[in-house]
């Protein structure tokens, strides 16, 4: 596998970025996200695991794609790269709207994911007790527009707010995005429930969490962990919603712990 980092392009049109050799470890990002904050966890990984990260379709490199509005929809075009690809068994990770698309494939397609990492997300779309309900985002995309929306509603992933170290990037992949595919992410979130597909989700899964999240509070994620057969509960302290943009050192030391076979 040629250890590159650069935008590569699916026949289907989606942007990603790949490196490494080894199991794939597939990263998805959440809601005016795109594959470039990964670039860190790119890096880290690419040792021991080929790593994909995908920008969805109507996001950062993805934006010129028809946005999805479905949940399914989005885990259908993750889907189709992998399969272009030629990867079978991979291990998953998706944060906030990617932990709920992420979620959705492990129950469409069980026997390829051998890992689930859910991370700053929940089992229901319409996120009870978020900072502020999706209609209102919807309204304030629709007034505001998408560049000034990211800058609001990301203010909100990081302890520090607009001063947080990674929140230029999460400014900058955001503002990529149209005001058509930012309110088509929150309509595919406002239709998806999950809860009735946590029994089903077998597979070992780690649970991650940063304790001053405003988008998925506490009993959301207690409810994916409850929920879950086989998973493992981390919190970060003093972290928010981009636990891997505010603590890169700790994430990644979770990340380790649960990818590590454990010794007999």
């Amino acid at each position: 596998m040629a250890a590159r980092t650069d935008a590569l392009t699916a026949r289907s049109g989606l942007s990603y970025r790949r490196k490494g050799a080894g199991t794939p470890l597939v990263l998805v990002h959440g809601y005016l996200g795109g594959a470039a904050q990964w670039q860190a966890e790119i890096d880290r990984f690419a040792d021991r695991f080929d790593v994909i990260a995908p920008d969805l379709p109507g996001y950062a490199g993805s934006a010129d794609l028809p946005p999805a509005d479905r949940i399914a929809r989005f885990g259908a075009a993750v889907v189709d790269l992998l399969d272009e690809l030629g990867l079978g068994r991979i291990t998953l990770l998706g944060h906030s709207m990617g932990g709920m698309i992420v979620q959705d494939m492990a129950a469409t397609h069980p026997d390829r994911i051998t890992q689930l990492i859910l991370y700053g997300t929940g089992p229901l779309g319409l996120m009870p007790d978020r900072f502020e309900p999706l209609d209102t985002s919807r309204d304030r995309v629709r007034c505001d527009g998408v560049a000034q929306t990211i800058r609001r509603i990301g203010a909100t992933w990081f302890r520090e707010g607009t001063a947080a170290q990674g929140f230029g990037i999460v400014a900058q992949l955001g503002a990529q995005a149209s005001e058509a595919a930012a309110i088509a992410g929150l309509d595919a979130m406002s239709h998806w429930d999950g809860r009735g597909a946590l029994v089903r989700l077998t597979m070992p899964t780690l649970v991650l969490w940063g304790d001053g999240d405003k988008s998925y509070r506490w009993p959301q994620v207690e409810l994916l962990w409850q929920g879950l057969p086989d998973a493992a509960l981390a919190v970060i302290p003093g972290t928010a919603h981009a636990v891997h943009l505010e603590k890169p050192a700790l994430f990644h030391a979770v990340l380790d712990d649960f990818l590590t076979p454990a010794r007999p």
